[in-house]
């Protein structure tokens, strides 16, 4: 959780960044995800609400997903199975998550051609880096090799 927690932080900042700058306006996946949980709640939903889901699943559900397939994942450094991690994941996100929210596949609907693609892209392997590194560091038992 430690490196779920660090990683997630990472994702925050990227999102505080976008907000900040005004970066691609019609691209506001937390907004989509709301209206997302409020069709499917049939109500309104706080707004807190879909960045205390992106920190739990950040923090919790792939900090322990990672920790447990960490053996498995490809790459010899915690920083490599980081970088497979997340480009699995955004993969998922492109593929799934934005054509869920309205936004079409890696959210080219968005209206700002690749660059929120290319934006996710950076943040999750932002984040796999970090929870790639951290957990290595707080788990060197795992970067031993077993012997056969």
């Amino acid at each position: 959780m430690a490196a779920g927690l660090a990683a997630s932080a990472v994702h925050f900042a990227f999102m505080v960044v976008k907000s900040q700058a005004g970066l691609f306006p019609s691209f506001q996946p937390y907004e989509d995800l709301q209206r997302t949980l409020n069709g499917l709640v049939g109500g309104a939903v706080h707004p807190a609400v879909p960045w205390l889901l992106s920190f739990a699943n950040g923090t919790m559900v792939l900090g322990f997903v990672f920790a447990r397939g960490y053996r498995l994942i490809p790459g010899r450094s915690g920083i490599m199975k980081g970088l497979m991690f997340g480009l699995v994941g955004w993969l998922l996100m492109g593929l799934a998550f934005f054509p869920l929210l309205g936004q079409g596949v890696f959210a080219l609907g968005a209206g700002h051609g690749v660059l929120p693609a290319l934006y996710a892209l950076a943040m999750v392997l932002s984040y796999a880096v970090v929870l790639g590194a951290v957990y290595a560091a707080l788990n060197p038992e795992d970067q031993r090799t077993p012997s056969p």
